[in-house]
């Protein structure tokens, strides 16, 4: 299927290794050029070798996307380089644990600046462009422990992830007749090479195969390749009536109704 992304334009955050990267590289597979970012320079610059590989345009930005000003500085070069942004994947994150007595507020700001400020940031970044070209797609990382509960110590992560769906939701709303199309993803256990559940595969295989058991209805974990091209389907004209909506990528390993 012809997705119909060739030509376009679409920046990801935190896109040199992981989820990110993945989703970058199928974005540009289907024709997409890309700006990316990620505070690692030689991780990123691998990544942007792969999209150049494909044939495509990148612009490659080491950037802390926490910074003020960073979300502002990198819409403004790519429209400089690449012309336009039709597509946003605010995908960055990370997560503190501790139960809520022993959590700070430095431990609340960091994953808040990180999990949820800075979609908002690059999002309100690009919304003029789109707003101007009415047309644009933006689309945000969260986790099925956005939807339901991701248990004791996950306080930080779980609202910050709700936080994402919830405003996905509503900049659907606000954005719809203006032909711009917000979603939310919410991943379950996904493997990749450096992931923690690649980590904790490695150093534990019998106690994640456990894990598998109990809780992957399908019998293994995710890849980011299975993530990606749900992504760039919902970034493609393809999903043109898809707005609003919270998609679960997690092979069934969650349990909310809704």
């Amino acid at each position: 299927m012809d997705l119909g992304l060739a030509g376009k334009v679409a920046m990801v955050t935190g896109a040199s290794q992981g989820l990110g990267r993945s989703i970058a590289l199928r974005l540009a597979a289907e024709g997409c050029d890309l700006a990316i970012c990620a505070r690692s320079e030689e991780t990123l610059e691998s990544a942007a070798e792969e999209i150049r590989a494909l044939g495509r345009r990148v612009l490659a930005k080491p950037l802390d996307v926490t910074a003020p000003g960073a979300a502002e500085e990198l819409v403004q070069e790519t429209l400089t380089t690449l012309g336009q942004i039709d597509v946003l994947v605010n995908n960055v994150g990370g997560n503190r644990r501790g139960q809520v007595h022993e959590t700070t507020d430095a431990d609340w700001e960091a994953i808040l600046d990180l999990n949820f400020k800075s979609h908002l940031r690059f999002s309100r970044a690009v919304i003029p462009h789109m707003r101007e070209r009415q047309q644009g797609v933006i689309l945000f990382i969260s986790s099925i422990f956005g939807r339901e509960a991701g248990g004791k110590g996950l306080s930080i992560y779980n609202t910050t992830k709700s936080a994402l769906i919830s405003l996905a939701k509503i900049m659907s709303l606000e954005l719809a007749a203006e032909g711009i199309r917000v979603n939310s993803i919410a991943p379950g256990s996904i493997r990749f090479p450096g992931g923690s559940w690649d980590r904790r595969c490695i150093e534990d295989p019998e106690g994640m195969a456990e894990f598998i058991r109990q809780n992957l209805p399908l019998g293994r974990f995710g890849t980011a390749e299975e993530l990606a091209d749900v992504v760039a389907f919902l970034a493609s004209p393809r999903a043109s009536l898809v707005t609003g909506a919270c998609v679960n990528i997690d092979g069934g390993q969650s349990h909310s109704l809704i």
